[in-house]
């Protein structure tokens, strides 16, 4: 038992070895780290995408600024973005993706949401594969609008991203999804979708407060993150 234990380690230590049962183990530690992270949520409705994150505020931290933590970004006018996981990993892949936008808008006078997503999936996936590196902690969705047509995406840390209807990522992510499973419909406004992640998330008892959410909808108009009193107003 000592000797398979010492061999799991030597796999666990290292990215670019496979286990023998075909497995990348810092890979699954990097999802881990992803299902502590605090709740996100993405839907996508009749003519919005909508986002609804929990930035589950430090209870120790009594003199934080809630504005100060940001979990949902803006992209380019028409995407967004929300993470869950390692915040200062996201970071470093959300700067990522607005400068891909911006090249991309200056090169072609267009913005594909998809071209962004590959960059970013090919930055994940690759620190998958370097010796010396770790994969980034966190998951990422992607929302907008393609061909006027809002799309949802998300990314986890191996690299790999699917197109979803709605989604949660973060803690109590499985609880949550089965709320969305049951309450989502096609073609919702935006009003009925956050109110569907509001009630997806009172299922993992979280305490609703206006300074815990950020909410965000991309629409035809744009990219728009709701105010204090907007978010008070659904809770």
């Amino acid at each position: 038992m000592d000797q398979m234990q010492n061999d799991i380690m030597g796999y666990d230590r290292a990215i670019t070895l496979f286990s023998p049962d075909g497995r990348l183990l810092q890979v699954e530690y990097a999802r881990k780290t992803v299902s502590q992270g605090s709740a996100t949520i993405g839907l996508v409705g009749k003519d919005s995408v909508v986002f609804v994150a929990d930035k589950r505020l430090p209870e120790v931290e009594k003199l934080i600024v809630p504005e100060s933590i940001e979990k949902i970004f803006k992209i380019d006018q028409n995407i967004g973005a929300a993470i869950s996981g390692m915040i200062a990993d996201g970071r470093v892949l959300i700067e990522k993706a607005q400068l891909g936008a911006q090249r991309d808008r200056m090169t072609y006078n267009e913005m594909d949401i998809l071209m962004v997503i590959k960059d970013i999936s090919t930055e994940m996936q690759s620190y998958t594969q370097w010796g010396g590196a770790r994969p980034f902690g966190v998951s990422i969705l992607f929302g907008g609008l393609r061909s006027e047509k809002p799309v949802l995406f998300m990314l986890e840390p191996s690299g790999i991203f699917f197109q979803y209807k709605a989604i949660a990522i973060g803690e109590n992510s499985v609880e949550i999804n089965k709320h969305l499973e049951a309450g989502f419909k096609e073609n919702m406004d935006s009003d009925s979708l956050i109110a569907l992640a509001i009630k997806a998330l009172k299922s993992g008892s979280i305490k609703l407060s206006a300074d815990r959410f950020e909410i965000a909808v991309v629409d035809k108009s744009g990219f728009k993150k709701l105010g204090k009193e907007e978010v008070g107003k659904y809770l």
